[in-house]
């Protein structure tokens, strides 16, 4: 098989967000094509490889929680070889923008997703929303979607009370309610946090038989960011785009979180909500055998001065 991984420095760490644009407008123009999507979004594209690569970010989020500071799809350019196509808003959208319904539809016009073996749509939050609803464009493809919602159309979704000012945008028209969106795909990973009422409660509206939950316990809000934390999500990517991820990889995958001090912060304050102290003390002691921890420490003497030992006593070094 041909090495189609790409060769190039992008070089985008630090840059002022219209400078970043700039930059990723001269990166894609060389190796593919870049093209303005309306005014708040953009779509690029790097040719490679057979397999694609397709993912909804925003400058925000790429500049904050990304490696160097590039989409996500630039890493698998280089060091997989797969062909990447990064659909950017300049903030938190939805994506929900005539312009980018417009720019799906002449890709289906082209048959452009037919040249690809594998594809795998892949978002976080509204991108996980996008990766889901967008997907209907190319039938067969594989969807990893991170605590998507299924629309916020308030006639349906009125009760998720987080993004009232995001209304006011059109879920009714193309590519709109998300978990209908997904019956082309092969298959659809949901990924979320049960623990996290709205998310789960979006997850739910997933129905299609087509589709495998994912649960994300004590991940939080940013699955993604954790999951990046937990060195696993690169590997599930890598999986999805190979159609050979399971729900028992995945479950595999989240033993990680036995070593991520986020996840084991959230998991000490669940048993504090949920009346547990002796739990709550056990996640202490667990963290202070693996290391010294002034957080978990600090609990655990509050939690044995209240009454609450931990099952198996932790042993304190001598003075």
């Amino acid at each position: 098989m041909n090495d189609m991984r790409l060769s190039f420095e992008a070089e985008m760490t630090g840059l002022e967000p219209d400078d970043w644009m700039s930059r990723l407008e001269e990166v894609t123009d060389d190796l593919g094509y870049f093209e303005p999507l309306g005014k708040d979004h953009c779509a690029a594209f790097l040719d490679a490889g057979t397999n694609l690569f397709v993912t909804f970010e925003s400058v925000e989020h790429i500049q904050k929680f990304n490696q160097d500071a590039e989409p996500r799809g630039f890493h698998y350019a280089k060091h997989e070889g797969w062909s990447h196509l990064a659909i950017i808003s300049k903030s938190e959208s939805w994506f929900r923008d005539p312009a980018i319904y417009r720019y799906f539809d002449r890709l289906i016009d082209d048959g452009f997703f037919e040249d690809f073996d594998n594809v795998l749509f892949h978002g976080a939050h509204g991108g996980g929303y996008a990766a889901a609803a967008y997907s209907v464009a190319a039938p067969g493809c594989t969807v990893l979607a991170l605590r998507p919602q299924a629309t916020l159309d308030p006639r349906i979704a009125g009760w998720d009370t987080r993004y009232i000012s995001e209304r006011r945008k059109n879920f009714t028209y193309r590519y709109g309610y998300a978990p209908d969106m997904i019956d082309a795909a092969n298959h659809a990973f949901i990924a979320f946090d049960p623990l996290q009422r709205f998310d789960a409660i979006h997850a739910a509206m997933f129905t299609r038989v087509n589709m495998t939950p994912l649960r994300c316990t004590g991940l939080g809000n940013r699955p993604d960011v954790a999951l990046d934390a937990m060195g696993v999500h690169h590997d599930l990517i890598v999986s999805a785009m190979n159609k050979t991820l399971t729900e028992g990889e995945f479950l595999k995958a989240m033993s990680a979180r036995r070593d991520h001090i986020p996840y084991l912060r959230t998991l000490y304050a669940h048993m504090i909500k949920t009346d547990h102290p002796v739990m709550a003390a056990n996640v202490c002691a667990y963290v202070l055998r693996k290391g010294e921890d002034a957080f978990f420490a600090k609990k655990l003497q509050e939690l044995e001065n209240a009454g609450h030992a931990p099952s198996t006593p932790l042993k304190y070094s001598a003075a």
